[in-house]
């Protein structure tokens, strides 16, 4: 059996910039380590960090936490920080309190998806195992 379809799905969460709002963050790192995924808790961190963190411990995933407004801003500069350190295969996700309206470019600037505080954890435990097995099927074909 293939090494690489048998470890853990990593994943590094951070709350973007000096947002308060821990809780949900923290109940969902718990939750993903419970789903059988390996986690990175950050806390608080700013893009260029973020960034540097991603480098050093080369996850799968990236969620970005926000309940303070600085979605537009921060969370699209994550994604580009790490394009240009040539991390395109990362998956970038965002939650917390995010306007509908705001989805679309947020997804245009490379959010892969956005979950709100109602989101099942299945949902969100789904949605990453689906992304990330097609992308390991897509680096062993």
């Amino acid at each position: 059996m293939d090494v690489a379809k048998e470890r853990p799905i990593k994943i590094l969460l951070a709350k973007l910039g000096l947002d308060i709002h821990w809780r949900g963050v923290v109940a969902l790192s718990r939750l993903l380590r419970d789903a059988g995924m390996e986690v990175v808790y950050l806390g608080n961190q700013f893009p260029e960090a973020i960034a540097a963190a991603v480098l050093q411990e080369s996850p799968d995933v990236v969620g970005l936490s926000t309940l303070s407004g600085n979605h537009l801003t921060l969370g699209p500069k994550v994604v580009r920080l790490l394009r240009e350190k040539g991390m395109d295969d990362v998956l970038v996700i965002m939650g917390g309190v995010i306007p509908p309206e705001d989805f679309p470019k947020l997804k245009g600037e490379g959010i892969a998806e956005i979950f709100g505080p109602d989101t099942p954890v299945r949902d969100i435990v789904g949605f990453i195992r689906k992304r990330v097995r097609d992308e390991r099927k897509e680096t062993d074909s």
